[in-house]
């Protein structure tokens, strides 16, 4: 079946939308990288303006494709199609050629990857591939039942953390080390089963959801301290589809099966400041703070908890959307995929919040139906570009430490197998047209 599932991070925001009747959608906004796994295949497309949506490839190497993942404006894709569910098959889709498959015991439920790091995650097992070769690394057997596949992958291939439920029955996350393949830490985030998960860009904050879905927490990675707590709402428990940190990580927004997402701010709140200009908020503020040291800790965290920052009223109800936060055309922005096909994007006020501003509303029809009245119009991709400029550098200054991947003249273009723990110096420098050889099919 379908699942639902979300990676947002960093300089990359990526939303990930399956509709059981239209597409799936995962978008990186950075690189202004919008993929869609339709019934034909998949499409790729550029989103640089909002007022634009150009198709820059399309596959129809499978049909009923309900997972599709590119590796960040690269030409690396990965597919899953409904007619072979436990079948991944990865693309370089400017040669046009597979670069490998591998089948697996069980459906394929979410697929996540950095430059580091390619995870396959099923019902009750997730493996880790080495993705310059496409070697399998780590097979994690028995994980809790995990019906959605939810999990999340930092995109800092240097902190590449995974995250997945530690539990089925309660909301303990599971923060694994892909690099260095083993645990982490556990963090008990929820009373109740998870429902979402993502990191930040850097992989040193991970926010979680859960199933009742009015509470959103913020950890530290890889400490796993609580750093922030935000309430989305009170009167009814709903399903959150969605977390989506800014490039920033100041803030934070949530999507779910009703009409409004959410937007927060993650600051801390400075009381050298409420002294020295007092109000009536703050003096309330500080008597609920003072209260809430003789209160059930229930009710003491409500009272810490912080509310939405700035909102979203959608026009829909019931549907499943996925959001993210992105910068286009240098101003903040909200984008919104909903299960009806619809692609939202809203202006976002970083200083006042409140209500967003709807200014750009995109289908593939609509695309479509450009493209059939000035086919021309799409211009024409290079044929050769390097990773410098289409993948972000590490947030982090290059050192000793910085893992390599695959490189200009290493041995990855020549068909053989550069250690897995190698290290250099300098920044990763990745040769678009050469870093993903064939490497067959394999099983699992």
């Amino acid at each position: 079946g379908y699942s639902e599932g979300i990676i947002g991070n960093c300089n990359y925001s990526v939303i990930k939308l399956f509709s059981l009747l239209k597409w799936c959608v995962c978008v990186c906004f950075h690189s202004s990288s919008l993929s869609v796994g339709t019934k034909t295949g998949y499409r790729l497309f550029s989103v640089t303006a909002v007022d634009k949506l150009d198709c820059i490839h399309e596959g129809v190497e499978c049909p009923d494709v309900y997972i599709v993942e590119r590796l960040f404006s690269s030409s690396l894709v990965v597919v899953v199609s409904l007619s072979m569910p436990r079948r991944m098959n990865v693309y370089h889709f400017k040669k046009g050629t597979e670069i490998c498959n591998y089948s697996y015991s069980n459906n394929i439920l979410s697929v996540r990857l950095n430059r580091q790091r390619l995870v396959v995650c099923l019902e009750e097992s997730i493996y880790i591939h080495n993705i310059k070769d496409m070697k399998l690394l780590k097979t994690l057997l028995n994980t809790p039942t995990n019906p959605s596949g939810l999990c999340a992958l930092s995109v800092n291939h240097t902190n590449s953390y995974l995250a997945y439920p530690g539990s089925a029955t309660i909301g303990e996350i599971t923060v694994y080390d892909a690099n260095s393949l083993s645990t982490v830490t556990l963090i008990q985030a929820h009373d109740s089963p998870l429902a979402a998960l993502t990191f930040n860009s850097s992989g040193s904050k991970l926010a979680s959801a859960s199933e009742k879905g009015t509470v959103i927490r913020v950890f530290s990675v890889p400490e796993g301290q609580r750093l922030f707590e935000f309430r989305r709402g009170m009167k009814r428990y709903v399903s959150i589809s969605s977390l989506s940190f800014s490039a920033d990580a100041q803030f934070l927004c949530a999507s779910s099966n009703t009409e409004t997402v959410h937007i927060f701010k993650l600051e801390q709140h400075s009381p050298s400041r409420e002294e020295e200009s007092p109000t009536w908020s703050a003096y309330v503020g500080k008597m609920f703070t003072a209260a809430s040291t003789y209160l059930p800790a229930q009710v003491s965290d409500m009272m810490h908890q912080d509310r939405a920052f700035a909102t979203v009223r959608l026009n829909m109800f019931g549907l499943k959307n996925i959001c993210a936060l992105a910068t286009i055309q240098k101003l903040p922005r909200l984008l919104v995929a909903s299960s009806d096909g619809y692609l939202y994007i809203y202006n976002v006020d970083p200083q006042d919040g409140g209500e967003c501003v709807l200014v750009q509303k995109h289908s593939e029809e609509q695309v479509e139906q450009k493209e059939e009245e000035n086919p021309e119009d799409v211009p024409p991709q290079p044929a050769s570009q390097s990773y410098a400029a289409t993948v972000a550098l590490p947030s982090t200054p290059p050192s000793s430490t910085t893992l390599m991947g695959y490189s200009e003249d290493g041995g990855a273009q020549k068909g053989e197998v550069i250690p897995e723990h190698e290290f250099a110096e300098g920044p990763v420098c990745l040769d678009d047209e050469n870093e993903f050889p064939p490497v067959g099919n394999q099983s699992n």
